[in-house]
């Protein structure tokens, strides 16, 4: 095994030293290693990828497609973006100039932030959320600036931006995601355009992941760049909405003057995804077979929601109702204090559930446990039953 050279380690990008620790991959793992664990800890989608999409990646292979793709994707699936993206929200993008097919919504994150960041500059993100937007700031030697929603249910109020504004004049981005990781709390029209109403009067670029945009329960998704469509990169794919997460299948698209230079980052920094891949996400979003399998997923959680929701409540955790994704941001009953850490951890050794605590996601989230229901009525009823023994007999 090979030994470094200890001065080396002098040598490397100094921003690892001010990452915090993300956690949700780590407690993961050491949970799925207790025995008869029922896990309902990752964002992963229980179901397979369909058929359509299946066949059109088979297809891709068989027609010796394999050679590199366009850096920004085929023309086929930017194509079939431009119609996703017109149909379900209404934006329109030109195929060839304003979209970027990414591998998978990670690199798309990093992408943009590399691109409309410099080292020292602020970016202001919408907390408690997904661990990993503070994570790349830091890493390119930008300050990640939390914004703490809890208090207003999780949603960013324009006085909440304005204030955060006036703190950190030199902010150049924010950070949107909704339907929310780990809440599962999404935004109405009015507080869309609200949002954007405060966004218009500066100068900030918004990096809006609507990554769970197809997963909303009660409404219809309402995009941030339907309203600032200059100021605006938004972030989707199939993984959540088509269960393609190994895929690695999303995009970002914006105006033409941003999305030039972050399609040169990506270009960078992957070349192009996959022609299979490629191909299955086409007939992901283009074909009226993947828009009827995401309805099915749809209807599926929204009834293990539900169910979940009922039956949490009943235990005396305090829930805000998600109306997106498939995660539940459930507060401690008040029994069991803040320390959602020690609680999450003593439940996967003794109550044989495992789910994330709350605290990993930022300000606002300590206290509570994000619970994901991507996952069978089955498991959860099962896991459930667990939850109510150890909550009981504590």
């Amino acid at each position: 095994m090979p030994t470094v050279k200890p001065a080396i380690m002098n040598n490397l990008n100094k921003n690892f030293a001010r990452l915090k620790p993300v956690g949700i991959r780590e407690f993961d793992y050491r949970a799925s290693a207790i025995p008869g664990i029922i896990k309902l800890t990752l964002g992963e989608p229980d179901f397979n990828v369909p058929d359509a999409m299946k066949e059109a990646a088979i297809n891709s292979i068989k027609d010796n497609d394999s050679h590199y793709a366009p850096g920004n994707g085929t023309a086929a699936l930017r194509k079939a973006i431009a119609h996703f993206m017109a149909d379900r929200y209404g934006l329109n993008y030109d195929p060839a100039s304003e979209i970027a097919v990414t591998i998978g919504a990670t690199e798309g994150i990093y992408a943009s932030l590399a691109t409309v960041t410099n080292p020292g500059d602020e970016v202001l993100i919408a907390t408690p959320t997904f661990p990993l937007y503070g994570a790349i700031t830091t890493l390119l030697g930008s300050s990640p600036v939390e914004i703490n929603t809890c208090d207003d249910g999780f949603v960013l109020t324009p006085a909440r931006l304005k204030q955060a504004l006036a703190d950190h004049p030199l902010a150049k981005a924010l950070v949107l995601n909704y339907p929310s990781n780990p809440t599962g709390v999404t935004y109405t029209r009015d507080q869309v355009k609200a949002l954007a109403g405060a966004v218009k009067d500066t100068n900030l670029i918004v990096i809006a992941d609507e990554i769970y945009a197809e997963l909303v329960y009660n409404d219809q998704h309402t995009s941030i760049a339907e309203f600032i469509p200059g100021q605006t990169l938004v972030l989707n794919g199939a993984s959540k909405s088509h269960a393609m997460t190994g895929y690695r299948i999303s995009f970002i698209t914006g105006p033409k003057e941003l999305m030039g230079p972050v399609s040169a980052t990506h270009a960078m920094m992957v070349t192009a995804a996959s022609d299979p891949a490629m191909a299955a996400a086409t007939a992901a979003f283009a074909t009226d077979e993947g828009k009827q399998a995401t309805q099915k997923m749809k209807a599926a959680y929204q009834k293990r929601r539900d169910f979940l929701v009922a039956a949490l409540r009943k235990l005396g955790f305090e829930i805000t109702i998600p109306n997106g994704a498939f995660y539940i941001f459930a507060k401690l009953p008040a029994k069991f204090g803040e320390d959602d850490v020690k609680f999450a951890t003593d439940l996967a050794q003794n109550g044989k559930v495992a789910v994330i605590p709350g605290s990993y996601f930022g300000a606002g989230g300590q206290g509570h446990l994000r619970i994901s229901y991507a996952t069978s009525l089955d498991n959860i009823k099962a896991a459930v039953e667990r939850i109510k023994h150890f909550v009981e007999e504590d």
